[in-house]
């Protein structure tokens, strides 16, 4: 009985712990801002995905506090944001964003199809807030690349963000894919290990 309630809280510990690890293993960092990981939200998405909605929720919380921290790290309180500003990034570009990450296991139980799924609406939810901030909050708009200019700041927001999250969106998938095909792995979180 104790071990029941002792075990997601073990494994929460560590998924939180291996996504933050994997957030600070860039792959790509975009010339503009934005970073593709080494699969950083899949953890918190299979703690979602083998223990449901309420519980990776939250996991992807406390997940969330710690890419704020980082984002502090990153120099968040030196971009200039007013204060109005500050706190709705706060909100949106990290405890919104990577709190969705929990509804990963909204398919669970779909199997393979469900997996992929809720992955994807998962890191979708988590694109939608960057995109956002990026169009209302930020109203980024100029330069992307040379020789593309843009003033329609959801044009920019789309682009901006869609850059770096559409493979971080991918990668994740094609990561739940193989977990999936690994049948320790697959048994493990379908909780039959």
């Amino acid at each position: 009985m104790q071990r029941n309630k002792l075990l997601p809280l073990i494994e929460g510990a560590f998924v939180i712990a291996m996504g933050v690890v994997l957030s600070y293993a860039i792959i790509f960092k975009m010339p503009w801002g934005g970073t593709i990981t080494l699969l950083s939200m899949l953890p918190v998405a299979m703690y979602s995905i083998k223990y449901g909605i309420k519980r990776g929720l939250m996991i992807s919380l406390i997940f969330s506090l710690f890419q704020f921290m980082q984002g502090i790290g990153d120099g968040i309180f030196a971009w200039g944001l007013t204060p109005v500003m500050l706190i709705s990034c706060i909100l949106l570009d990290y405890i919104a964003a990577f709190t969705f990450i929990g509804f990963a296991g909204v398919f669970r139980s779909k199997g393979i199809k469900g997996w992929i799924c809720g992955t994807a609406v998962a890191l979708f939810a988590r694109f939608i807030c960057h995109f956002i901030s990026g169009a209302v909050i930020f109203h980024s708009a100029g330069k992307l690349w040379e020789g593309f200019t843009t003033d329609n700041t959801f044009l920019y927001s789309l682009i901006y963000n869609g850059c770096y999250m559409l493979p971080e969106i991918v990668f994740t998938c094609i990561g739940a894919y193989i977990l999936f095909r690994v049948p320790v792995m697959r048994k493990m979180i379908e909780g039959n290990l």
